[in-house]
């Protein structure tokens, strides 16, 4: 995303990332996984607001939740929610159950399995429906709410995300492993499938699914 869409390509900041990437490789425990996790994480949205236009109406610096403070979260929040609900999906058809996950923790009602599924498409699939809407216009500062210290869209702007979702979750990508375009959509199936094979042991190792 930063590579494709930054304004000024922060190279210092990429290559952080890819030290990140390659002390992932290394983690000793799922604690210092998701330690690194976090500091990737933190990087990766502190150049989130040069991936869009500089006349954009939105202050946007660092990731913020329970609640949203200001439109660029909010935007992020509801896309991701909507990604979570299409990833349980994926997860039921495995046959898997979505609540019982590997790197989020199970809370009540928390689906941890369909959240660690999500990980891998946030960037490439609501993230870029984020950049996308926000540097078209299609959303813009009148179309979200505050209410107190939280930020939300407003009715008749969720249907316009929720359409370019749709449009996104529909788009045709070659997949790494199978060698054949599917949507998006049945990429969540297929990673969950796969998944469901290694805990199985059909397969020895998951394969997450990624983009040149």
């Amino acid at each position: 995303m930063l590579r494709r869409n930054h304004r000024a390509r922060p190279t210092d900041v990429l290559a952080r990332l890819d030290h990140l990437a390659a002390q992932a490789e290394r983690a000793r425990s799922s604690g210092h996984l998701l330690g690194i996790e976090g500091n990737a994480s933190r990087l990766y949205f502190e150049c989130f607001a040069g991936m869009l236009k500089e006349n954009a109406d939105f202050d946007f610096t660092a990731r913020t939740r329970r609640p949203p403070t200001d439109p660029v979260n909010a935007l992020l929040s509801f896309l991701y929610s909507l990604l979570a609900k299409d990833c349980v999906r994926a997860v039921l058809a495995a046959a898997l159950d979505p609540y019982i996950g590997f790197f989020h923790r199970i809370h009540y009602g928390r689906p941890s399995l369909a959240l660690d599924l999500a990980e891998e498409f946030r960037p490439i699939i609501a993230d870029s429906v984020a950049v996308t809407v926000l540097n078209t216009g299609t959303v813009k500062g009148e179309d979200f709410i505050r209410r107190g210290p939280a930020c939300a869209l407003k009715d008749h702007a969720r249907r316009r995300v929720l359409d370019a979702y749709e449009a996104r979750m529909e788009t045709l990508i070659r997949h790494p492993l199978f060698g054949y375009s599917v949507s998006y959509r049945r990429i969540l199936e297929l990673q969950a499938r796969l998944l469901a094979r290694v805990v199985l042991g059909e397969l020895k190792s998951y394969r997450p699914f990624t983009t040149r």
